[in-house]
């Protein structure tokens, strides 16, 4: 069974060189993530879906130091012992600032401004054996399984 994304829209799915599904609004240019009817600069309706860059720069992060509480059912969290995981908001150039899981790397790696890049990774597994994806940011030229 092939991989399906965590949400329809949200990112391009299959795909070797994943995009975020954000929106562009047409009267003010305000970008948006993820895709919306509206905008929430100017109120406008008039919000085009458009592909969001696939790399920008590490403008802040953080790490998950605990276990989260239900209803979460990321399997990547339910490691035993439990290892903290990273969560960073990118900086996508001219375009709009978005919150992410952070992978392929250690929090000792990070540096404000990095280039980072969108990659894909499980997230769980559902009740039909069907593994669910979504995406995260990885810092530039980091492997990434």
């Amino acid at each position: 069974m092939a991989p399906v994304p965590i949400a329809d829209d949200l990112f391009t799915w299959p795909d070797d060189e994943p995009r975020l599904i954000g929106g562009r609004c047409a009267e003010c240019g305000t970008h948006v993530f993820p895709l919306r009817a509206g905008c929430a600069r100017c109120g406008a309706a008039a919000v085009e879906r458009a592909l969001l860059s696939r790399s920008g720069t590490l403008w802040t992060w953080t790490s998950q130091g605990f276990p989260p509480k239900a209803p979460f059912r990321g399997e990547f969290a339910g490691t035993d012992p439990f290892e903290p995981w990273l969560v960073g908001v990118i900086e996508l150039p001219g375009q709009l600032r978005v919150e992410s899981l952070i992978t392929g790397c250690t929090q000792d790696e990070l540096e404000f401004g990095m280039p980072m890049r969108l990659v894909t990774m499980p997230f769980r597994t559902d009740e039909d054996g069907q593994e669910i994806i979504t995406f995260a940011f990885s810092p530039e030229g980091a492997d990434h399984a």
